[in-house]
């Protein structure tokens, strides 16, 4: 196992309940209205498939940067009183550090928004940090895996991605790498090299190796 690599919203922190408050605002300001089922849509997708999903939603005439700019604005803000690590977090990225495991965040968020997660969780357990402005294309593309295996200069088929959506699944897989799943919002399903857990308190490092191919 050259590296494991963790997704950030819904994995490492939990900030989907934060991203719904933030819509919700949003589109209270576009004068319309959101629900989880909106959300729902836009698990684990960038932030300009978001933008416009809400602009097409909300039928409003604001331009695509000031709704981003309101995004953004209130996440950063929100989590500048910290970002809660999900269960089991913070004690498997202490297990791969004992391990020696070089550790990645890869994350479909923009920069801005990952800072503020990292200010609260600790940019120094992470070896690299790979954003939505790190690449041209984000998730369920691969390129985001496959930027984070080439800047720690591993190969893919021996990573390991921890994921929440099937967006951050369809990118980890097609880059390569096994997958353990922890749904969160949206259901996925097991499939071959993939392992579905409820919890982060399920997984260890050894039960990460035993996903790689011999």
């Amino acid at each position: 196992m050259e590296a494991v690599f963790f997704d950030m919203d819904g994995l490492l922190v939990d900030t989907e309940r934060v991203w719904l408050e933030v819509e919700t605002e949003v589109m209270d300001r576009l004068g319309a209205a959101w629900t989880p089922e909106h959300q729902a849509h836009l698990v684990g997708g960038s932030m300009e498939r978001t933008v416009g999903y809400m602009l097409a939603v909300s039928g409003a005439s604001v331009p695509e940067w000031t709704v981003r700019e309101w995004m953004v604005t209130g996440m950063v803000a929100r989590l500048a009183a910290g970002a809660p690590l999900m269960p089991g977090a913070l004690e498997l990225l202490g297990a791969l550090r004992a391990e020696d495991v070089p550790v990645g965040l890869v994350t479909a968020s923009l920069r801005e928004v990952a800072d503020a997660v990292l200010k609260s969780v600790g940019r120094e357990l992470f070896d690299v940090v790979v954003t939505a402005d790190d690449v041209t294309r984000t998730k369920p593309d691969p390129e985001p895996y496959l930027t984070a295996a080439r800047l720690l200069e591993v190969e893919p088929v021996r990573c390991v991605v921890l994921e929440d959506s099937p967006n951050g699944v369809a990118s980890a897989t097609s880059a390569g790498c096994a997958v353990v799943a922890v749904p969160n919002l949206l259901p996925v399903e097991p499939a071959p090299g993939r392992l579905v857990v409820s919890s982060l308190t399920e997984v260890s490092p050894a039960r990460l190796r035993a996903l790689l191919p011999l």
